[in-house]
């Protein structure tokens, strides 16, 4: 059975934005990513999401599982387990081949906000972009899974 493949529109609507702040996640004490090439993507009335390049992720401290889930927005999502610590069970999601809409995530990861703590540093003398309480320190809301 072919998935459903929907497009961002007026009512459902996706930017991704490149993100000009440094982003720092850790899990237990360790690095898993840090970052001046992430993305923002904003869904609908979610809260934004950040997406690291993989290319400055710690990968060796992941390993992919066999959880996946689909977004008609953005595609199929595969997971990753931070091996360091307790607690990192499926906590990076990546899609491996967005819908074009979205190609821009391609080769990047995401991080459960509620599992890993993202530090977002804005370059000196501006604000963190966004809103605060979803943009930058321990976010408290849950991001979507899809």
């Amino acid at each position: 059975m072919d998935k459903a493949v929907k497009n961002p529109g007026p009512d459902h609507p996706i930017t991704i934005e490149r993100n000009p702040d440094r982003i720092i996640v850790t899990f237990a004490r360790q690095i898993i990513a840090d970052t001046k090439d992430g993305l923002i993507l904003k869904e609908a009335d979610y809260p934004p999401v950040h997406y690291v390049p993989l290319k400055d992720v710690n990968v060796p401290l992941l390993k992919r599982t066999d959880h996946t889930t689909h977004c008609p927005y953005k595609g199929d999502c595969s997971y990753y387990t931070i091996v360091v610590g307790k607690g990192g069970e499926n906590a990076v999601w990546q899609y491996d081949k967005p819908h074009e809409a979205v190609a821009a995530i391609k080769d990047h990861v995401a991080f459960y906000p509620d599992r890993v703590e993202i530090t977002n540093q804005p370059p000196v003398g501006r604000p963190a972009l966004g809103r605060t309480s979803a943009i930058g320190g321990r976010w408290t809301g849950a991001a979507r899974e899809d």
